[in-house]
């Protein structure tokens, strides 16, 4: 029934529109799936295979009717270290057991977490990420020879300039040739996938003209099959899972965070749309439980694709669907031809979606403002490029976090003194205190509410006026009952004026509002001020006897 009210009014014309978009993203594809499964150190099928199946799957499961989904760029620093330090076979099981792990995230709901991740995080790592891309396609460029792979940038630099003496300038011809189409055809035409054309352009060039001169798919990988790999399950163990656990969680949580992200500018660029994170995340999970199965590496919402569809008129989840299946023809048609390809023409087009990808202008942005977010982000690129991916985005957190906690805690404002009690007698204010409080309530901010009554208070009652206080946590609710205890040591006391719903329900729950009593407790400052006069007179009488 859900099916037949997603297609209702759907029309010959719409489907029109969702094949030639699926059509236009599948070529586009096609040159990226190899791209990044050469990057990722895999073979360039493996890419393919994950387009075909993971990206079917996601456009049927998922939550955004316009995701496009496969392997992408800010996947291949995470993926190479993986194949390096684990191994392909078990970078297969990671990626199934990630997920696995995605479901699981979609069922419990965690989709609209991704909002809590601060903006200068985000980018952070998305440039560190495109500078390990670009970096990683410098030997494909110059035609360099045995190159060692490293997990680590600084002695991936260090192995190119080793090797440096190998440069082909033939490689870089092709290389410049597919680089000069790339720029040059969007300029003339924006119906054409400029990597298309870049690919098929200097694959030409680089077969009639340096023929067994220039590595290529063939001799690199040998002959991509024509056809799907059969299925097969994994050996799966205790303690192979346990052994694999940490490369599963860093692609679970990588590929949910880009998934969503992508979905997220998809829902920019169609107004009025809005796509479900939690199904999203479900349909991922599937997605890469079932690629692995196949021969298909880790996949995510691709944001560069996803915008490509939606520029090209698509209408529903027809066109990521046909996008995958517009892959598969391809690979049964023309799978021999792809061993023909340079490397050399791979990486220009990596370079550019690395250039592309690295928002510039946003990095740009960030760091002019000169503000502690271009310190956390200028740490979470920096370990992005030194480090790696888990370890940059847990820092840039936790710094986010602290700055955060930091920023708030200065929030609390808090005023002393009898200025509220100006209509009562000079008589009527002596023993009264009024503290106004004004922010949030939380651990951060316990030192300086505790401090706001001293260990030798004068007056014998103490009004809190807690109107403008929005949140209270445990931590201020432990500070407010050292606050009672401290004035009821001083044979003092404590009002509490204006307490908001929210915190009022917290100290109920935390029999605070027994501790210091229901009667105490008040709604306009009128009637705590009365109660205060009543109070100060029991005191003064009984001092008095």
């Amino acid at each position: 029934m859900g099916l037949v009210n997603r297609f209702k009014g759907y029309t010959l014309a719409d489907l029109r529109k969702d094949l030639v978009a699926g059509f236009i993203v599948g070529i586009v594809a096609i040159p990226l799936g190899m791209a990044f499964a050469i990057a990722s150190g895999v073979r360039p099928e493996n890419g393919l295979y994950t387009v075909i199946i993971a990206g079917i799957l996601i456009s049927l499961l998922g939550g955004s009717r316009y995701q496009i989904g496969g392997p992408t760029g800010a996947f291949v620093p995470i993926l190479l270290g993986i194949v390096m330090q684990y191994g392909f076979q078990n970078l297969m099981i990671a990626g199934f057991m990630a997920g696995i792990m995605l479901v699981i995230m979609g069922l419990l709901k965690w989709g609209s977490l991704i909002k809590y991740i601060p903006r200068p995080v985000i980018i952070g790592f998305t440039a560190g990420i495109a500078v390990i891309i670009f970096s990683g396609q410098i030997s494909n460029f110059l035609g360099l020879k045995d190159v060692e792979k490293h997990e680590e940038f600084h002695l991936n630099m260090m192995a190119i300039w080793d090797k440096i003496s190998t440069f082909n300038g033939k490689s870089v011809l092709v290389a410049l040739f597919c680089l000069a189409l790339l720029i040059a055809v969007p300029k003339i035409t924006s119906k054409i996938p400029p990597a298309l054309i870049g690919l098929l352009g200097s694959t030409l060039i680089g077969f009639l003209f340096f023929q067994g001169q220039i590595p290529t798919i063939g001799t690199s990988f040998g002959d991509i099959p024509n056809k799907l790999p059969e299925f097969e399950f994994f050996d799966l163990s205790l303690e192979k899972i346990i052994y694999l656990l940490p490369p599963a969680i860093a692609i679970a949580l990588l590929g949910g965070i880009e998934s969503l992200l992508s979905a997220m500018v998809a829902d920019g660029m169609k107004q009025g749309y809005k796509h479900d994170s939690n199904k999203e995340l479900v349909g991922q999970g599937i997605a890469n439980m079932v690629a692995p199965l196949f021969g298909g590496i880790p996949a995510t919402g691709a944001i560069a694709r996803t915008a490509t569809n939606i520029r090209n008129g698509a209408i529903s989840k027809v066109s990521g669907v046909f996008h995958g299946v517009v892959v598969l023809l391809v690979l049964l048609l023309f799978a021999p031809y792809a061993s023909l390809i340079p490397l050399a023409s791979m990486a220009p087009i990596l370079m550019v979606v690395a250039w592309n990808m690295s928002e510039k202008k946003q990095f740009m942005h960030v760091l002019k403002t000169k503000t502690m977010d271009s310190v956390i982000l200028l740490t979470t690129f920096l370990l992005t490029v030194f480090t790696d991916l888990a370890t940059a985005v847990i820092a840039g957190l936790l710094l986010a976090f602290v700055i955060f906690i930091t920023r708030m805690s200065r929030a609390l404002h808090i005023k002393k003194g009898k200025t509220a009690l100006t209509h009562l007698s000079e008589d009527e204010k002596e023993g009264i205190e009024v503290i106004t409080l004004n922010g949030p309530l939380f651990f951060g901010s316990t030192d300086v509410l505790e401090e706001s009554v001293s260990a030798k208070q004068k007056e014998k009652v103490v009004i809190l006026k807690l109107q403008d206080v929005p949140y209270i946590d445990t931590s201020a609710e432990a500070a407010l009952l050292n606050i009672v205890k401290k004035v009821n040591r001083q044979d003092g006391e404590l009002l509490i004026v204006g307490l908001q719903p929210e915190p009022k329900q917290l100290l109920e729950r935390t029999g605070l509002t027994h501790e210091i009593g229901h009667h105490r407790f008040f709604e306009r400052m009128e009637e705590a001020l009365g109660t205060a006069k009543q109070l100060m007179k029991t005191k003064v009488s009984s001092q008095i006897s």
